[in-house]
């Protein structure tokens, strides 16, 4: 049976973690001056709440080569493994694993989900699944690459709080968006992040995320959707309620943001995947 490693970076919540023997390797976050290894050392439940109450933005960084081929070469023998990380566009994690690969001297496969938070997630759940089943490495990364082409995620900013602390966008224009309540929908893209659109009051605009993701194909029976949050459980479970009366999927999956998406989502933020 192939084993599969992931970065903590795939949101993914501890069940599936369990159901399937995930390896995760932890990223580590510095907050207010302190080292953190993520969903080791702080919960994401904690860091939101160190980071809503912070002046600063978190950072986080990927895990070291070292940590990469130390999981690789303890994990390495008869079995087959691929690592599926988050996207290079938005993390070193994936070049970190294949450095990793090479001083670890093992025959990992390392696979970049060009994405992020449940968009990795459930590529990991994907590859996990076709694991299970007995199926060789080569045919689950045909899989993979097939989910990564087809995968929506849809990126919602309540706030633009984080985006301005951040210097990616001006206070004066954040103090524009927040006087006229402004919600951006961000989409990832090719593995990087980029703006789909504004819309005026919260109620509007998830609405309209609704409408976007009736947009993208006509039947979701056999999609499963993730729905990763910043601490908003009511918006998580609200939108969870409308994508089964509306769409009718496999399923819905929610769970908390980590720090890696989280630090620039801000307070209510959420992410929306599906393929």
């Amino acid at each position: 049976m192939v084993r599969i490693i992931t970065d903590s970076s795939a949101d993914l919540p501890k069940e599936f973690i369990n159901k399937y023997n995930i390896s995760v390797v932890p990223l580590t976050i510095t907050l207010d001056g302190k080292e953190y290894l993520e969903n080791v050392d702080i919960t994401s439940e904690e860091f939101f709440k160190k980071m809503f109450s912070s002046n600063e933005l978190p950072k986080t960084s990927q895990p070291s080569p070292a940590k990469f081929g130390e999981v690789f070469k303890k994990l390495s023998g008869d079995e087959e493994m691929i690592c599926l990380t988050i996207s290079s566009g938005l993390s070193g994690s994936y070049q970190s694993a294949c450095i990793g690969k090479e001083i670890s001297g093992t025959c990992v496969r390392v696979f970049d989900t060009l994405a992020g938070s449940l968009g990795h997630g459930l590529q990991v759940i994907k590859a996990a699944e076709l694991a299970a089943q007995g199926i060789p490495a080569d045919k689950i990364i045909e899989k993979l690459k097939e989910c990564r082409k087809n995968m929506n995620i849809l990126i919602l900013l309540n706030t633009l709080e984080n985006i301005v602390k951040g210097g990616r966008l001006s206070k004066f224009k954040g103090s524009i968006a927040k006087i006229f309540d402004i919600k951006v929908l961000l989409e990832g893209v090719n593995g990087k992040v980029v703006e789909l659109e504004n819309t005026r009051g919260k109620k509007a605009f998830l609405k309209r995320v609704l409408d976007v993701i009736g947009e993208r194909r006509n039947k979701f029976d056999e999609t499963i959707f993730g729905i990763t949050h910043t601490g908003n459980f009511e918006d998580a479970e609200f939108l969870k309620s409308q994508i089964i009366e509306r769409f009718a999927p496999k399923d819905v999956i929610i769970n908390y943001m980590g720090a890696t998406m989280g630090t620039y989502a801000g307070k209510d933020g959420m992410i929306i995947s599906f393929y």
